[in-house]
């Protein structure tokens, strides 16, 4: 399996990045990889690889988790220290472990382990040898699993009765304002320990469908305004669906298609600061077919109208 790629680097930051130049990145890099409007085969993985990125980096616990051990920091215990955890690395030379860490139905990219390390094994060198029969109980490894959710359930949250695999299922809280590839955290649902330890913790990673209506990037939605040739010239105020239910929105006077037009804080709710916004991007239609007086009125602006919209006059 090819090693993973550090966050940062797939960010593009520096590791002394703060949060807003974390956030300025990902937005630039989801609006570039977004499957929607990235054809390219290989954009949906770069993609998860870019929220998966920020979901790590932008939180600032599991930023300095990641910071100490790599993308070990799901697997390695609380209690272990930074420092012992880098020199039982070093003592071992960088070499993958062939005590092969225990699967539990996950595959072994579920417990970000790509390196093959037994933590068992680790944790017995740093203390002298007493590993799994030494040193005592050994907590269970955190595990990981995919969710897809609706742009709807990400919005709202809810509860979800969930399988996953090897046939165990769960009921899941989901939290209002979910992103793409955040983790949901279940606590002491992962892997089992030695003796009486405590299991690990689940973590759901947050898929989010594809949507007819709705293309979600960060916490920002966006959705395309259909519009009469006379409310776009005009302007009006019309209604538009959003995840939180009807919304009326004022379109200006010759709003032309491509307009962007916002709904502050009509995006993703988020627990943790602002919510997002809602863009809605103007597209002006005509009928597919003209009664008499429509034709007529048509005729009659094209005969007085000097307008010229591609720009010859």
């Amino acid at each position: 399996m090819a090693a993973r790629r550090d966050f940062y680097e797939v960010l593009g930051v520096d590791r002394k990045a703060d949060q807003d130049e974390i956030q300025r990145a990902y937005r630039k890099l989801v609006r570039a990889h977004h499957p929607d409007v990235n054809k390219d085969p290989g954009a949906e993985d770069r993609f998860k690889e870019i929220s998966e990125a920020y979901s790590v980096l932008s939180d600032p616990g599991t930023r300095r988790r990641y910071d100490a051990f790599g993308h070990d920091f799901r697997q390695v215990p609380p209690d272990v220290d930074p420092a012992q955890w880098a020199r039982a690395r070093a003592g071992r030379g960088g070499q993958r472990s062939s005590a092969g860490t225990q699967d539990f139905g996950f595959g072994t990219e579920g417990f970000g382990t790509e390196e093959g390390i037994d933590i068992e094994d680790l944790l017995g060198g740093m203390f002298g040898g007493r590993g799994r029969r030494g040193w005592g109980p050994v907590p269970g490894a955190d595990q990981e699993a995919e969710l897809t959710l609706t742009v709807e359930e990400a919005y709202q949250g809810g509860r979800r009765s969930i399988t996953l695999p090897g046939g165990r299922r769960l009921d899941v809280a989901i939290p209002a304002g979910v992103t793409n590839g955040q983790r949901i955290r279940l606590a002491g649902q992962g892997g089992h320990g030695s003796e009486e330890a405590k299991r690990g913790d689940l973590y759901l990673i947050a898929r989010i469908a594809e949507h007819p209506r709705y293309r979600v990037e960060g916490r920002d939605i966006h959705a395309v305004l259909p519009l009469a040739p006379w409310e776009a010239a005009l302007g009006a105020t019309v209604a538009i669906d959003t995840p939180g239910g009807e919304a009326k929105l004022k379109v200006p006077p010759a709003s032309s298609t491509g307009r962007r037009l916002r709904l502050r804080g009509r995006g993703m709710p988020s627990p943790r600061g602002g919510p997002g916004d809602f863009f809605a991007e103007v597209r002006i239609m005509v009928p597919a077919r003209l009664s008499e007086a429509e034709r007529r009125l048509f005729e009659q602006l094209a005969a007085v109208s000097a307008f010229d919209p591609r720009g010859r006059s």
